[in-house]
């Protein structure tokens, strides 16, 4: 049974303290102070982007709306979260944390971030600092700011992910399943692209900016543009597609999903069906041991066996690996590391140094070429797409030569295909996150 997300903070939290203790003791380090960071304001405006706050720390805090807070940690110490709680009238103050949570912490509330100086003490200490820099720190007597030996260290150790953020991922799953299964359903009532979105966002109760990622609702040959950001206001578009790329969080910690549906169309209906066998199959095997550039590797045999069973291709699935002509349908790298961050760091992280482990040739796009690790949150995302850009750039060359283009013309309209799931890694069979967040509804 899945441990409740108060229960399983005190354990996360001296995790967290361990690997931090172990990363200041070989930087030579006395401790950090991790700011969660400040709004901005647009050029020549008074407003600004929603507020986001720094990854590490919300490791420390699970505070997503709290600016110009710290915690500052020195080893053997209890930690310190000094909370800003401006006295304003213009906006409503967050309310001081008094969760289960803060039992692990002092709690300081300062009314100007300004007062946080004197409560770090960074004089006499050298007291490294995470997060955005801001002017008036430069006096605040930091020994370091965000220095790339001590991220390094961190990033690698962040990798692995404590049992409260994996049921934080857990829970973000089943969020972002909750929003996906309201989609799906507003698509086929015949929603627009936009209110395909608001629906997710009404489902999952999470405003925009509440979101991991701007949502990806791509009617039709919109699902051929990867990131696709228009949300069309119209309904009375070619429509026999639908791809969502959308996600959750709980606490900070993001799911990534995504879907792809057609209405009656029985060609690429079973498309997506072999896309989804395939997708499958490579879930299982993110295991402890696997390189996961090979998993990228293998997915490119998959694709490329689909394309010549759907009539795209007319070479061996040998030849459509070899001759580059999978990279023109799966341009994009096979997934990555998910947590704090939907891309989360260190994904090519070799060690605690920084040292990379480099991406396989022919393959820039690749976000994660680590051995696979207990603990690893990764997503898996094969795609199959029909991009003008790329089909243009195949014609006349090897590659291109490979390509049934009369089935490219006929398949075109209906954009693109790409099936993703947030997959656990564990000692044994991989825990797939989001498939069974489905199940659960």
């Amino acid at each position: 049974m899945a441990p409740s997300l108060d229960t399983a903070f005190a354990a996360h939290l001296a995790t967290v303290r361990a690997r931090t203790d172990a990363a200041l003791a070989a930087h030579r380090y006395d401790g950090v102070a991790i700011y969660s960071g400040r709004p901005h304001e647009h050029f020549l405006d008074d407003h600004g982007s929603p507020y986001k706050a720094n990854p590490h720390f919300l490791q420390w805090a699970p505070l997503q709306d709290a600016p110009d807070c710290f915690v500052r940690y020195l080893p053997g110490q209890r930690p310190l979260l000094v909370f800003h709680q401006p006295a304003d009238y213009w906006h409503k103050p967050p309310a001081v944390p008094a969760g289960e949570w803060t039992r692990e912490f002092d709690v300081q509330v300062v009314r100007q971030p300004g007062d946080a100086r004197a409560l770090l003490g960074a004089a006499g200490r050298r007291l490294a600092f995470l997060g955005e820099w801001q002017p008036e720190f430069d006096a605040w007597g930091f020994a370091g700011a965000n220095a790339k030996p001590l991220l390094y260290h961190l990033h690698f150790d962040r990798a692995v992910k404590t049992p409260y953020e994996i049921e934080c991922l857990r829970q973000a799953s089943r969020l972002g399943a909750h929003g996906h299964r309201a989609a799906a359903a507003a698509w086929r009532a015949g929603a627009s692209e936009f209110e395909v979105h608001q629906a997710y966002c009404s489902a999952t109760g999470l405003r925009e900016q509440e979101l991991p990622y701007g949502n990806i609702v791509a009617f039709g040959p919109g699902a051929a543009v990867l990131h696709y950001q228009q949300l069309q206001r119209t309904r009375d578009v070619p429509r026999r597609t639908f791809l969502i790329d959308a996600g959750a969080q709980v606490r900070g910690y993001a799911s990534d999903i995504t879907r792809t549906y057609c209405d009656d169309d029985a060609e690429f209906g079973a498309m997506i069906g072999a896309m989804d066998v395939l997708q499958r199959a490579l879930c299982d095997a993110i295991r402890p041991g696997a390189d996961y550039r090979e998993v990228h590797l293998h997915a490119h045999w998959l694709i490329a066996a689909v394309l010549r069973e759907s009539g795209v291709i007319g070479c061996s699935v040998e030849t459509a690996v070899a001759e580059g002509v999978t990279s023109v349908f799966f341009p994009h790298g096979i997934g990555h590391l998910l947590g704090l961050q939907v891309h989360d760091v260190a994904g090519f992280a070799r060690d605690v140094t920084g040292a990379e482990i480099p991406k396989p040739d022919g393959h820039p796009f690749l976000r994660l070429t680590r051995v696979l690790e207990p603990g690893f949150v990764v997503t898996v995302e094969p795609g199959l797409y029909f991009i003008d850009l790329l089909l243009d750039d195949a014609r006349g060359t090897k590659a291109g030569a490979h390509i049934r283009w009369d089935a490219v013309a006929r398949l075109k309209p209906f954009g693109g295909i790409r099936i993703e799931d947030d997959v656990l890694c564990t000692q044994g069979a991989p825990e797939n996150l989001t498939r069974d967040a489905f199940a659960s509804l």
